[in-house]
């Protein structure tokens, strides 16, 4: 079966014209595909060619298996059951300046991070681009509400899924579809160098995030087993071409975990690294899993570290917590439900 809702505008043509239809159906097509229509609602398609796209077209749907909303910020979590039985979380955050989704990308993950959810039980599969895809329309049909900004940064690591990815970020760019800009997107990566090295020749205009949480190797090799395949070292000379080529910032995540990466010592070595960069820092207090043994940094310890590396000339955001209520750190909704 053709999974039409992860093809382009012109897969669709080729795909109309080997079944002998017309061409021109492809951008109407599209545009329903988009709005996370079904073939049954496109109106202005005729019923003919409908019944023939539901013969030999696949299109995914999800079900809510769970849903949680904030009480203190109005975030919303879902938990999305796939035809297959696999599911993934997706997390609705509102902010002043529009409604941003934080999507997921593979069910699972492989990365081992000792301090995540989300990978605690392994990589199921990858995402295709139209799953991806389904987690904003899903989304936007159940809360009512205009999606302006994507982070990928919820179950999975984007880049260990590249090609169904980099497929997704061109299918929600066009302007027939969703229309969401570059800019507006920001892809998050644990520091896969090779792929980050593949996405700087695309030369798209995104935001590419870092998961850093240390300093340096020792500690990094520590919580993140990616350390090891990659030293630092690699990962800040990718960023550096990686900014060069596209002229986009980077933004780095740093976790701040108790006693492991927020000493003095580590905020200093962060900044010596970073110094002079273009670069933007995100800490962020640790989202405590209750099957890890880490802990969030105390507040004053977080204040601290900022100013440090504010005096070495670096943009600092302490990240706010949103849906903290609602365990809105990818994976732990998933992991409860797996073992009922």
């Amino acid at each position: 079966m053709f999974d039409i809702k992860s093809a382009t505008i012109n897969e669709i043509k080729e795909f109309m014209t080997s079944i002998g239809e017309s061409a021109y159906r492809a951008e109407q097509i599209f545009v329903w595909l988009s709005r996370g229509a079904d073939f049954d609602e496109m109106t202005n398609i005729p019923v003919a060619l409908r019944n023939k796209l539901k013969e030999k077209c696949y299109l995914p749907k999800v079900e809510i298996e769970r849903k949680l909303i904030s009480k203190i910020d109005e975030t919303i979590k879902y938990l999305f059951k796939f035809s297959d039985g696999e599911m993934v979380e997706t997390v609705l955050l509102s902010y002043k300046h529009g409604n941003s989704i934080c999507l997921s990308t593979q069910v699972g993950c492989r990365m081992g991070c000792s301090f995540c959810a989300s990978t605690m039980n392994g990589l199921s599969r990858n995402l295709t681009a139209s799953e991806i895809l389904e987690q904003i329309t899903a989304t936007e049909r159940d809360s009512g509400c205009d999606v302006q900004s994507i982070v990928l940064m919820g179950i999975g690591e984007p880049l260990d899924n590249y090609d169904n990815v980099l497929k997704f970020l061109h299918l929600v760019n066009d302007k027939n579809g969703l229309n969401i800009g570059m800019r507006h997107i920001s892809l998050s990566t644990c520091g896969l160098v090779d792929k980050i090295k593949m996405l700087a020749k695309e030369n798209l205009q995104i935001t590419l995030s870092i998961s850093l949480h240390a300093p340096n190797d020792k500690i990094r090799s520590l919580i993140m087993p990616i350390a090891k395949k990659y030293s630092i070292d690699e990962l800040f000379t990718a960023c550096r071409e990686y900014t060069e080529t596209t002229g986009r910032r980077i933004s780095y995540e740093y976790a701040m975990i108790a006693g492991v990466n927020d000493s003095p010592e580590c905020a200093r070595e962060l900044g010596r690294r970073l110094f002079g960069t273009l670069t933007h820092v995100n800490l962020i207090p640790l989202n405590p899993v209750e099957e890890k043994s880490y802990n969030k940094s105390d507040k004053n310890v977080i204040s601290d570290f900022t100013k440090v590396l504010e005096e070495y000339k670096i943009r600092v955001t302490v990240r706010r917590r949103l849906g903290s209520d609602i365990n809105a750190s990818c994976g732990q909704l998933r992991n409860k439900q797996l073992v009922k």
